[in-house]
């Protein structure tokens, strides 16, 4: 799979590859038809309008499960307790015409969780709402309404929806993921192939924390990783402790044949300062460097050339921050501030650990040699 969009042209001093990579850690959402394909660029947005603000955990909560978290693990009553909170989101699009009309068909669904009930907030994936013309969220009571998109962030594959009958609700509690330890037990809950198994629940333990997978959106995180079940449909789903708290947004799983139990959750610690982004002002604010990356340089290539590992930089945006500080196309980037950068996704890792107008020192491979260069981010926004 490559995440190369040919829409994208070239220029500068490009390399001739031409290979691709298969990348076996898919998105969960998969069980659907829907197939999201991100250019991990670093460019600028168009602004929209801020809205209110708005302070999550509104109205009521489910209720903190009492333990004392060793000897006993209360699976049934996490999922008594947080199941009302969980729902499905399903995702319409136009299918074109159909025996001499049109219409709108269901091509994927996934999960999600609501953070305010006062105000009708549900957190998910972005690659669940991708393209959607409409979005219909599936509730515990058995009610199936509307939702609109609130605001949807590609870089960080967070959303946000709402809904406006806020009858009933109830909200997860939030947990801190900055706490976790490997192997403290965990609860997935999800919809994995859709409403037909709603609020599914799996179990397992934290397998490991500050994975980073090389795929859009997560590269953004250090993952939790969890032997729990995700499944295609899981997407956007909580991940709860054994307090009832959500501490992971279920995201993406390896699907490589001969691996079992390998999940990956975004850390709703880190999740939160764009979730609370996209709920006040419709769109995530994220630090960048206005250059365009051609995700097929790869380490291999790199080595039959004799080059380093980095993120090769295709354009640059003229007036930018990179072009100003002497960052060209061609450049090949290999540190952010000593860090390391052996991707384009990488690249993008290391950056969102920094706000825009932060400066940093990016390492620059150019002619055989290597130069630091000293940037000022800019700050981009999702659509």
């Amino acid at each position: 799979m490559s995440y190369y969009n040919d829409q994208n042209k070239y220029s500068g001093r490009r390399p001739r590859f031409f290979s691709t990579f298969a990348i076996a850690l898919i998105s969960a959402i998969l069980g659907g038809v829907i197939a999201v394909a991100l250019v991990p660029s670093i460019y600028g947005n168009k602004q929209q309008t801020p809205t209110t603000q708005v302070v999550l955990n509104g109205g009521a909560t489910t209720p903190t499960i009492v333990t004392d978290g060793t000897t006993n693990f209360p699976v049934a009553q996490i999922a008594k307790a947080t199941g009302p909170a969980v729902v499905g989101i399903a995702n319409f699009r136009s299918t074109g015409a159909l025996f001499g009309g049109g219409g709108l068909t269901e091509v994927g669904s996934g999960s999600g969780f609501i953070v305010d009930a006062e105000h009708g907030y549900i957190v998910t994936n972005n690659h669940v709402i991708t393209g959607a013309e409409k979005l219909v969220v599936s509730l515990a009571d058995g009610r199936n309404l509307d939702a609109k998109l609130v605001g949807g962030d590609e870089r960080t594959d967070l959303a946000v929806v709402q809904i406006s009958n806020t009858k009933d609700l109830i909200a997860t509690q939030l947990g801190d993921s900055s706490v976790l330890q490997v192997g403290e037990p965990v609860v997935a809950i999800g919809n994995p192939g859709g409403q037909e198994f709603a609020r599914s629940v799996t179990t397992g333990v934290v397998s490991a924390t500050n994975r980073i997978l090389n795929i859009p959106g997560e590269a953004s995180f250090n993952l939790i990783q969890t032997d729990a079940a995700i499944n295609p449909g899981n997407s956007g789903g909580p991940l709860v402790n054994y307090l009832g708290k959500v501490i992971g947004i279920n995201s993406a799983k390896n699907q490589e044949p001969g691996f079992e139990g390998m999940g990956f959750a975004i850390p709703i610690s880190d999740a939160l300062p764009t979730i609370k982004q996209l709920i006040e002002k419709g769109y995530a604010s994220h630090p960048g460097l206005n250059v365009q990356i051609d995700p097929r340089y790869t380490a291999e290539y790199a080595s039959q050339r004799g080059w380093p590992a980095g993120a090769y930089v295709s354009r640059v945006t003229a007036g930018g921050p990179a072009e100003r500080a002497g960052i060209r196309a061609g450049d090949v980037l290999t540190k952010i501030n000593d860090k390391a950068i052996k991707s384009s996704l990488e690249l993008t890792h290391q950056l969102f650990k920094y706000k825009p107008g932060d400066t940093v020192t990016v390492t620059v491979f150019r002619d055989n040699k290597t130069v630091d260069i000293s940037v000022t981010l800019v700050e981009i926004k999702s659509q």
